[in-house]
């Protein structure tokens, strides 16, 4: 009896754990914000020039660390290839998230890449087989939606409809970037860790965006050592870090519901927001906000949250690891 069971119940603590690194890399998500407006404040940077810089540095930091430890490269063509794949569509989400951005505003933008990301992924789910949806699920996804309107808000006006149409199909690509992400990442790939994984597809990614963002003001700065401890501080926590733990928590954890834990991004992005940059949380935000935190306590529950309960894609699950 215990032979059979011992397997499950370290694939549940196994979740749990998932569960976790999943909600801290959406905590230090939300601090990226924070650093990245200090930063652009700071050197005069364009955001696509913060977001290669962003990339390029975790990456660094990750693979300069990789290299201090003795680790070797990755090897096979296998594993090159996932590093190719996360590098393009980091680059590719990244870089069209804060194109919306700059044709609309911060608020459309992140409204449609990060309430649209977990739905293209549940999608996927369903109608790959994945995960077959529920009532549950349809509840989630409509507070995180609902509140997530109300705590980011929809734009004033003053936008045309060729900038606002430009921005919602820019950042839609976002969203997808971000999903296909999330769904590789729920599949390890042989002789390619989490660590080396981040680190050399964030390297590469950054020097992918380092074309448009000369185009866009260049990336010139002054070192300073603020600018400096703010450029390390944001390839760090919400970079290197965050990433890290996230695909982390893939392997445990379902590809849709760690998409709906991306939603505390915004949540304690916002409460960060009003602290440290005077930002005003109105009642409608506050009202959003809370809706936002039932939609991720929903999403966190461990009954719904964790391996499906069917004991067979319990035990396959179990012996899945790190590859």
């Amino acid at each position: 009896m215990h032979t059979s069971t011992a397997p499950l119940a370290a694939a549940r603590r196994r979740s749990g754990a998932g569960l976790w690194f999943l909600i801290i890399s959406g905590t230090l998500w939300s601090t990226g914000g924070v650093t990245g407006t200090l930063l652009r404040q700071d050197t005069g940077l364009s955001p696509t020039a913060v977001a290669g810089y962003r990339l390029a540095v975790g990456g660094a930091l990750i693979v300069g660390l990789l290299a201090v430890a003795g680790r070797r490269p990755p090897r096979g063509r296998a594993a090159w290839r996932r590093i190719a794949w996360y590098a393009v569509l980091a680059a590719v989400y990244q870089a069209c998230y804060f194109g919306a951005v700059s044709l609309t505003s911060v608020s459309l933008a992140t409204l449609v890449t990060i309430g649209a990301a977990p739905m293209l992924v549940l999608a996927v789910e369903a109608v790959t087989g994945r995960r077959r949806p529920d009532r549950s699920t349809a509840a989630t996804c409509a507070l995180a939606v609902g509140g997530l309107v109300a705590l980011v808000g929809l734009p004033a006006g003053g936008f045309g409809p060729l900038a606002v149409l430009s921005s919602t199909l820019l950042a839609l690509v976002s969203a997808a970037g971000f999903a296909a992400i999330t769904l590789l990442g729920a599949r390890p790939v042989s002789g390619l860790d989490d660590l080396a994984g981040v680190g050399y597809a964030f390297t590469v990614g950054g020097l992918l965006l380092v074309p448009v963002a000369a185009g866009t003001g260049g990336l010139g700065f002054d070192p300073a050592p603020a600018a400096l401890g703010l450029l390390v501080a944001l390839g760090t926590g919400p970079t290197a870090l965050a990433y890290l733990l996230y695909f982390r928590g893939l392997r445990t954890v379902r590809p849709g519901t760690a998409a709906l834990l991306a939603l505390l991004e915004p949540l304690v992005g916002a409460v960060l927001a009003a602290l440290l940059l005077g930002d005003r949380l109105g009642p409608v935000g506050v009202c959003g906000a809370v809706l936002l935190g039932v939609a991720v306590a929903r999403a966190a529950r461990p009954s719904r949250a964790g391996l499906a309960a069917d004991p067979a894609q319990l035990r396959g699950r179990a012996s899945v690891g790190p590859a």
